[in-house]
This record gives C-alpha cells, sequence and structure tokens, in this order.
C-alpha cells in the first residue's frame, strides 16, 4: 500500500522519515503541506466539491462559494472562473485573483480519446446554446470548452451530459486529465494496434478515484497505436507509443515526464515494451510514483518532468518495476519515424473496413453551439453516428461510404470547415486568449483566425506542411515551443513607444519528425499589427533558401539571424 496523508504508516518501513521538509514528497515521509495547494487539498478531497455545488452553490449563487472551492477544488470538476471583460492584458499579473474573476466559469467536458456519438455531440451544441452564449471552442487535447456558464445551471449541465455518458470528472485540477488517443483508433488502416482498450480500462478503474486525485499537479496521459505519432506523445507526462517488437508483436513504447510551459521537456524513453493488456497497470505505476515522489513544496517543479530530469530514466524504470509492478519490464523498440508530415487525419481517409473517414479544419479550434448540432445532424444524414475531435483541433467524421464523400464535404464547406484546407487553415492553433482566460496578456483566437485569413491572400501559393501556434502567456497550452512558429503572447512597445499587445517569436520546433524546440532569436519579437507582414517575409525567405525537400524546421535551424528577423 503507498503512503498517503491520512496512512503515513503505510510507507516502506525501510525508509528514514527526515525532518527536514525536502521537496513535500510524500515517499519521503513529508507529509506537512508546505503551500496553499497543498493545504486545501489536505483539507478536502476536490471531488468532494460536487456534493456542494449541487445542495449549496448552485442554489445560493457565485457569492456563496467558498475561495478554495472557487479558485481550486471545483477545477476537479472541471470549471475554471473566467476572466472579467475589459480587463488589460497589463493587469493580468497585479491584480489579485478575486479581481480578475467574472461570475461565470468555463466549463470543460472530458472526452477521452476524442470519441463522441453524433448524439453526444448535439448535447454539447445544445448545452452550449443553451447555457454558454453559443460558445464552444475544441482544445488541443481533444476536449471541448463552454464559456460563460453560471454556477446556477451545473448540475442541469452535468445531468444532461451524463445521460448521453459524458462527464467534467477531473477535467481540471491536479488529477489524471483526459486522457488523449488516437482519434482514428481501431479504424485506421495503417494502425500498429488499437489502444481504446487501455484508455477505456484506465478510465473505468481510476478516474474520479480517490486513489489518484490528490497529485502534485495534473497528469497528461497519451495513448496511441498509429504510426503518424498522432497524440504529441513527446509533451506529455505519460505515453504508450504504437511499436512493433520483433519478438512480441504489437504493443506500446512507454514515455515518461514530458511536458511544456516555462520549463519545456521532452518526455524520455523508458526503453520498454508494454503489450495492451498491461497498459493500465503500468500507468497507474507511473502515476504512481508521480503521487509519491513527485514534488510538492513548489507549484512550478511540481511536474512529473522534474523528478524524471532529477532521477534519469534508469532510475525512474527500476523505481516503477521493483516498487510499484514488482516485476521486469520487457526491453523494446523506439517507435519508427513516421512517414507523413501531417498527422492531424485532415482529408479523405480510407478505413479498415472499406469505408471513409473525413477530418477537417475549424478556425484555430473555434466554433459554436449551432454549429456542433448541424455536424452531428449532417454526419448523421450522411450514415455516420461517430465523431472524433483531434490534438491539433481539428474533427473527423467516421464510417462514411465512398458514395456519400462529396455530399458531405459539400455540407462541411457551407459550414466553413474546411476538408482541403490551406495550409494556413490546416496549421495554425490558438489557446484561449485574455478573451476568457485569467492567465492571458493578449488575444489569440480572433488573431489566428485574422492571420489566417490574411497569409491565405498573400501567399496563396504556400503549400508546405507549417504550425504557427499562438499563446496568451508563457505557459504554452498551445504548444509554442514545438511549432515551426510558435508565438508567445507578451506586450511589447510599437515604433511610436506605445504599448501594445505582441509576441515573441519561437522558430523551427517540431514533434514527430525530429522532435525539439524552436530557436529564439535575440530582441526577436512581433507586433500582432505587423505580425501577418513578418510570417510572409519569413516563409518567402525559406522558399528562396530552402534545399530540396527540406522542411521549415530545417531551414529555420541553419539559417541566418538576418532571414529570420
Amino acid at each position: 500500500m503507498a503512503a498517503t496523508p491520512q496512512n503515513p504508516a503505510a510507507a516502506a518501513p525501510r525508509r528514514k522519515v527526515s525532518r527536514h521538509r525536502g521537496e513535500g514528497q510524500w515517499a519521503a515521509g513529508h507529509f506537512t503541506p508546505l503551500n496553499g495547494n497543498e493545504q486545501f487539498k489536505k483539507d478536502d478531497d476536490g471531488l468532494n466539491v460536487r456534493t456542494r455545488i449541487e445542495t449549496i452553490y448552485s442554489k445560493r449563487g457565485f457569492d456563496s462559494i467558498d475561495p478554495n472551492d472557487l479558485r481550486g477544488r471545483m477545477r476537479w470538476w472541471g470549471l475554471y472562473t473566467q476572466r472579467k471583460p475589459g480587463i488589460d492584458g497589463g493587469k493580468t499579473a497585479v491584480l489579485e485573483p478575486e479581481e480578475l474573476d467574472d461570475k461565470f466559469f468555463m466549463l470543460r467536458v472530458r472526452i477521452d480519446g476524442g470519441r463522441l456519438t453524433t448524439r453526444q455531440l448535439r448535447v454539447i451544441g445544445e448545452i452550449s446554446q443553451e447555457f454558454a452564449r453559443g460558445t464552444a471552442d475544441i482544445t488541443d487535447r481533444q476536449n471541448i470548452q463552454l464559456h460563460w456558464i453560471r454556477i446556477e445551471d451545473v448540475p442541469e449541465i452535468w445531468n444532461r451530459l451524463e445521460a448521453v455518458g459524458l462527464s467534467t470528472t477531473e477535467a481540471c485540477g491536479d488529477t489524471p486529465r483526459v486522457i488523449i488517443g488516437s482519434p482514428v483508433a481501431g479504424i485506421a488502416e495503417d494502425e500498429i494496434i488499437d489502444g481504446t482498450p487501455a484508455i477505456d480500462e484506465i478510465h473505468t478503474r481510476y478516474i474520479g478515484s480517490k486513489e489518484f486525485s490528490n497529485l502534485p499537479r495534473k497528469f497528461k496521459t497519451a495513448i496511441s497505436g498509429s504510426p503518424l505519432l498522432d497524440v504529441a506523445h513527446e509533451i506529455n507526462d505519460v505515453a504508450f507509443v504504437g511499436v512493433e517488437h520483433p519478438e512480441h508483436g504489437p504493443g506500446f513504447d512507454l514515455w515518461v515526464g514530458g511536458g511544456l510551459s516555462t520549463n519545456p521537456k521532452i518526455g524520455v524513453r523508458l526503453g520498454a515494451w508494454v503489450p495492451l493488456d498491461e497498459v493500465p497497470d503500468v500507468w497507474a505505476g507511473v502515476i504512481g510514483i508521480f503521487r509519491d515522489y513527485g514534488y510538492r513544496r513548489l507549484r512550478t517543479r511540481a511536474r512529473l518532468k522534474f523528478l524524471v530530469a532529477d532521477w534519469g530514466p534508469e532510475k525512474f524504470r527500476q523505481i516503477l518495476e521493483d516498487e510499484y509492478l514488482k516485476r521486469g519490464l520487457v526491453d523494446g523498440p523506439p517507435p519508427a519515424q513516421p512517414l507523413q508530415r501531417w498527422r492531424d487525419h485532415i482529408g479523405v481517409h480510407r478505413q479498415q473496413d472499406g469505408r471513409h473517414y473525413v477530418g477537417f479544419a475549424p478556425r484555430v479550434g473555434r466554433v459554436d453551439g449551432a454549429t456542433l448540432t448541424k455536424i452531428a445532424e449532417l454526419a448523421e444524414a450522411h450514415g455516420s453516428g461517430r465523431i472524433r475531435t483531434t490534438v491539433e483541433q481539428k474533427m473527423i467524421v467516421l464510417d462514411v461510404e465512398q458514395e456519400r464523400i462529396d455530399s458531405l464535404v459539400e455540407g462541411l464547406e457551407t459550414l466553413d470547415l474546411k476538408v482541403r484546407p490551406s495550409t494556413f487553415r490546416r496549421g495554425t492553433m490558438a489557446c484561449t486568449g485574455i478573451e476568457y482566460c485569467k492567465l492571458a496578456i493578449v488575444e489569440t483566437k480572433a488573431r489566428g483566425a485574422a492571420l489566417i485569413d490574411e497569409l491565405e491572400r498573400r501567399i496563396p501559393q504556400f503549400d508546405e506542411p507549417l504550425t504557427i501556434n499562438i499563446n496568451g502567456c508563457p505557459n504554452a497550452c498551445a504548444r509554442i515551443q514545438v511549432a515551426d512558429i510558435g508565438l508567445k503572447g507578451q506586450l511589447m512597445l510599437d515604433g511610436e513607444g506605445e504599448q501594445v499587445e505582441g509576441y515573441q517569436v519561437h522558430l523551427g520546433g517540431a514533434l514527430g519528425l525530429e522532435a525539439g524546440f524552436g530557436r529564439k532569436v535575440r530582441g526577436l519579437k512581433v507586433t500582432s499589427e505587423e505580425l501577418p507582414d513578418y510570417i510572409e517575409r519569413v516563409l518567402k525567405r525559406f522558399e528562396e533558401q530552402r534545399e530540396d525537400g527540406e522542411r521549415f524546421a530545417t531551414w529555420a535551424t541553419r539559417a541566418s539571424e538576418e532571414s529570420l528577423t
């Protein structure tokens, strides 16, 4: 039995409990909370807040909510207060939380593996229209987020979601967040192995369980058997990546310790091959290490990536095998490099059963409730009952017969959902930004949508794979460090000395092919107004200077600073 604050005696007897506070690791006997977050988690498990929402807060209103519930435990049920309108980015780090809070919430609908039925999608669309002023954003972790949610409406929203098999359980908070998976698991012709059973088993066993509801910080999981490496496995806390073992057949390569934010780290391989039926147990071992050995003293060092960096992969694997699994893992091969540059499943593709799936691109993940409802109706009208979301803020309709493809594509186009998008529509993503997020400094969604239009107008001939990721703050929710062009929002001075919104530029980041972080050129910042000019200029230089078949990321790492400014 693992040690917990409620049961410290369960710690392994061979461990000596030291007197100093260390990093707040439970496995070292350090159970005294060392910051406010650890204190409120010890005072009451975040999962318990649901009862108070249903019986007290939804009846008495926003002002009745306890502050530790409001800005802490309610995240365990997918609820964040959203930013009060009219507060500019310069005040983000200056104002107190209660000054930034609006009396409305963002609600994150958890969608493990990106899997939705058309009925479920329709219900989300209806909830959006009735309770969220029509808002809906597809995230880069396959969830759907709604805004303008009143606390009074939350119980009814939960009832409607749960009636169709959806939930917001542990969609946020210091918990095992949504398990991302290949959106074409069990469907794609080129699949190595279908990870869906493992996703379902982990969800059934552990999501909503108090066994892992008090982690040092959030815990992100990716499971995919696609050869396209389509779940950004390199930047998750734990990832299971489809591989073919020369002796044991298809299974998963185990990665740990990835993550971005202000201290980005690419995950590391443990060199272990995991068969499908053992994935849930291995997952539980990895998250158990995080719970017990994770650093709880400083929130800025509380992610698994810091423990992995300190231990190294060899020690991590040894602890996993010796203390948690009680057995060794089989050595295995790394994943092969993907053959395709795009891994978002956009376009028309043949399925294993002879039917087709059709991937399409909204603008930077922004849709609305009415559009979600229409997508569900359109899919059903073309014989499909299944929808998928992707980690690139895109969507897919499954199970389309050959003779219905053209009609479906035409219907999607009428909704401004592109099956054959430009490079810029396909490759641009953006976080929530200052419109709703209390951490943001600049606008992102509208900026990204306008940038797509402008680049399509200026350089329509550009058709090389390219990612442009726009983030409203340094926390990298939109994965700026691993984009071809990553844009980190900040305030800066324009040519007249006026403070305006702008971006620090990262160039040449990548996942999948040659994973690595983008290059930062000293002093390279671009105002929002200058952004289309800058990207046009850099892309034209790339076209002029590139070698045959050279990717943008490769060129950006070797180009002169003059070429990149």
